[in-house]
């Protein structure tokens, strides 16, 4: 039974997706941010810090299709209560942990949460309110989540600089309170009526396997760890294959616009990971801004996005998504050769706003067609788990791109700051490559004739809601499931 979005229910359930979807969002601004206090106040190298952000994210994106195959079947309000009870129990542990150690292995707790709560919010708000009303209801979340995703930097930088850096894990507690009472209260719960067959158990354990050998390999430089992940890997898509309910399900891979779409967001969130893991750090360290200075200073890239994201994804709903595709990433290579002018002393306006400005133009261009070319690519009823696909791909760019960017650019010690910054231009460098490779595949695989099935009205973009970006890498979302 749905609702219109103007009755008590409709304004309930957009109020508790919106807090939702806005725990995950600023928790990953706010601890980018934090991070080099972290550093300092437990002692942490580079590598713990790496940990910090990629323990979150290994469980987050090992999890999300499974959360959301659960939620389902058992209720999506239950799941998305369960994981934002989940998440804030681990962000108290977060808040008190003593030592590095135990911070990120709340941190790998709070990723569980994570992903139960995240396919959740737009699956409730998918399948309560009415279908006149759907379209609204997803631009009043997308813009609200933008609102917060904006305040995030600002909120972020200001705990930290007036408090510590525990204050940004404490600040979920009474957001937490209130998606729960609420959800709880006045949000109707739905479960998919077509979901059949067993989870797909033994994909997601070979997934974890996979991701945290691969991750732990490449943070700590071991060959053998990444070997078994690559061997889990390969077990991972034979297991896929033979699967009669796949977690991935490999019949979306025949066509080429998914296919390349989703080859396009590896590529492009790698870079994405690595850039906004990197740069507050850059900032704090080596150019010497505060922590709200730095969390402010890739606010551009936000207004750029909520401003020009929808008309890029109308543009592209017409004519195409192959320009874009390709010109996106190609705008933002040039944005992140820019912020090798960043460093020592950097001038904001001279040095900082050129870089960020002209790196929110080209994801400002990209994210909606792509998003749209991943939709658009497959028959309406698989949008959901397509969507899904494509969110997991993008997490899964990111965590991998945070654990192994450092090692391959030299950074090692981070109170080293001549050598950071020496790491930082080699990293920027290598994530400009990673926009070019985007930029060619997009050329070379994506057809220039628009999708056959057309979701781009639909669509809105939202800053990520995890790891890697200070509030700024966009999330892939749709109006339908993740599952």
């Amino acid at each position: 039974m749905t609702v219109p979005l103007r009755s008590p229910t409709g304004r309930a359930v957009v109020l508790t997706t919106v807090l939702g979807s806005s725990l995950a969002m600023l928790d990953a601004t706010v601890v980018n941010i934090a991070l080099p206090r972290i550093g300092e106040d437990l002692g942490a190298s580079v590598a713990d810090l790496q940990w910090v952000v990629s323990g979150y994210t290994l469980t987050l994106a090992s999890l999300i299709l499974l959360a959301g195959a659960l939620g389902d079947r058992l209720g999506r309000r239950r799941v998305f209560v369960w994981g934002t009870v989940w998440f804030t129990v681990a962000s108290a542990a977060c808040a008190l942990a003593p030592n590095i150690e135990l911070l990120i292995a709340a941190r790998i707790v709070q990723g569980v949460g994570a992903a139960l709560l995240t396919p959740g919010s737009l699956a409730l708000l998918s399948a309560t309110i009415d279908d006149d009303d759907r379209g609204a209801a997803i631009g009043l979340w997308s813009g609200l989540g933008g609102v917060a995703s904006a305040a995030g930097p600002f909120l972020g930088g200001w705990l930290v600089e007036v408090a510590s850096w525990r204050a940004v894990f404490w600040l979920n507690v009474p957001l937490a309170a209130a998606v729960v009472w609420v959800a709880v209260r006045h949000v109707p719960d739905s479960r998919d009526p077509h979901a059949h067959g067993r989870l797909d158990v033994p994909g997601t354990a070979l997934g974890i396997v996979a991701l945290a050998a691969l991750t732990y390999g490449l943070i700590a430089g071991h060959a053998i760890p990444v070997g078994i992940g690559i061997v889990a890997f390969g077990l991972f898509v034979v297991t896929e294959r033979r699967s009669s309910n796949p977690l991935v399900p490999p019949s979306l891979f025949r066509s080429r616009v998914f296919t390349a779409a989703n080859l396009v967001t590896l590529a492009v969130y790698a870079a994405l990971g690595g850039v906004f893991f990197l740069l507050v750090l850059q900032l704090q360290i080596v150019a010497g801004y505060s922590p709200i200075a730095s969390g402010v200073a890739t606010l551009p890239i936000t207004v750029l996005m909520l401003v020009l994201s929808s008309r890029a994804g109308r543009w592209a709903q017409h004519h195409g998504a192959r320009l874009p595709m390709t010109v996106g990433p190609l705008v933002g290579a040039v944005g992140l050769l820019l912020m090798l002018r960043i460093g020592p002393d950097a001038s904001y306006v001279a040095d900082v706003l050129p870089a960020v400005v002209v790196f929110g133009l080209g994801l400002s261009a990209l994210v909606a067609p792509l998003t749209g070319a991943v939709l658009g690519s497959v028959s309406t009823d698989r949008a959901g788990i397509a969507s899904g696909v494509n969110n997991a791909v993008a997490r899964t760019a990111q965590l991998l791109a945070v654990a192994a960017l450092p090692g391959l650019a030299g950074i090692t010690d981070y109170s080293d700051i001549d050598g950071f910054n020496a790491g930082f231009h080699i990293a920027m460098l290598i994530c400009a490559g990673l926009m070019l490779a985007g930029a060619a595949i997009a050329a070379l695989l994506v057809p220039s004739a628009k999708p056959t099935v057309e979701h781009a009205d639909s669509i809105e973009c939202q800053p990520h809601c995890d790891v890697s970006a200070p509030a700024l890498v966009p999330e892939f979302d749709s109006p339908h499931d993740d599952r």
